[in-house]
């Protein structure tokens, strides 16, 4: 009866980030995410876009989590037989990329931008974008991200702002735009309207809001206590600010209120 082991022995302490390599060096050789699109080439099409990151800043475990959630689409359909295209892009505009040169060059505002010349600080903003690019590379392939970086495309270039101007051109003829007044976030230091996204980037856990405790008094007949008193509605508020435009308490019917005295 033979004693020769079947299987490989399975050494008591493990490496995984040698064996993780490993694996990534096994994708590369036999091109297993080229060849998961090639071989379903001809069904039925899944057209998968990323959301670009900002190639400016390191990537962070939060990227590693986002980047999760979007794979589980493509790959799934890939499951199901679609020939699926992942295209990877870069998000080069906001206010991000402009802030970092800002601090590159030591300039503090609109006011300074202009000065040292907006052709010169674009140009700048443009280099700035890729900075990152090779960490997030590395990241996309680490967390076995499959996505189209080859063809990746970036928003700064001239063939995607014109795709955008082409598909606003066909909202427009199709009496798809409407002209309209919105209110939007403002910074006064960057002189510029901002994104909810950038707004977020300035939120800071822990801060102490402003409330107050406000008295609205009962106009008329029932508003008065057992002792003829004035009778008053207690609120309270985190936005005092919006008080000197308040006309109106709105109070529940189906709502238990509580009648208090103060002795």
């Amino acid at each position: 009866m033979s004693t020769q082991p079947q299987f490989d022995e399975v050494k008591p302490s493990v490496s995984y980030p040698e064996m993780e390599e490993k694996i990534l060096q096994l994708w590369r050789q036999r091109d297993v995410f080229q060849r998961s699109m090639s071989e379903r080439a001809g069904g039925p099409e899944y057209v998968f876009f990323e959301g670009p990151p900002t190639a400016n800043g390191r990537p962070g475990i939060h990227h590693v989590l986002a980047r999760a959630f979007k794979d589980i689409f493509p790959r799934y359909k890939t499951m199901q037989g679609y020939y699926v295209l992942r295209r990877g892009g870069w998000d080069t505009h906001g206010l991000p990329v402009e802030i970092e040169v800002e601090k590159q060059l030591g300039l503090t505002g609109k006011q300074q931008i202009e000065a040292y010349g907006i052709a010169e600080f674009n140009a700048l903003c443009r280099d700035s974008t890729m900075e990152y690019i090779g960490e997030w590379e590395e990241l996309t392939e680490r967390m076995a991200f499959w996505v189209d970086l080859k063809t990746a495309y970036v928003t700064f270039r001239n063939e995607y702002i014109e795709s955008l101007w082409w598909i606003l051109k066909q909202f427009w003829e199709k009496d798809l735009l409407f002209q309209g007044y919105k209110i939007v976030p403002y910074c006064p230091r960057c002189g510029t309207p901002l994104s909810s996204h950038e707004l977020s980037l300035g939120y800071k856990e822990g801060t102490i809001d402003p409330s107050v405790y406000v008295k609205f008094r009962v106009k008329d007949g029932e508003g008065r206590g057992a002792r003829g008193e004035e009778e008053y509605l207690l609120a309270w508020t985190t936005t005092p600010w919006t008080l000197p435009g308040n006309v109106a308490l709105a109070v529940g019917a189906d709502v238990d209120y509580v009648r208090v005295r103060d002795v």
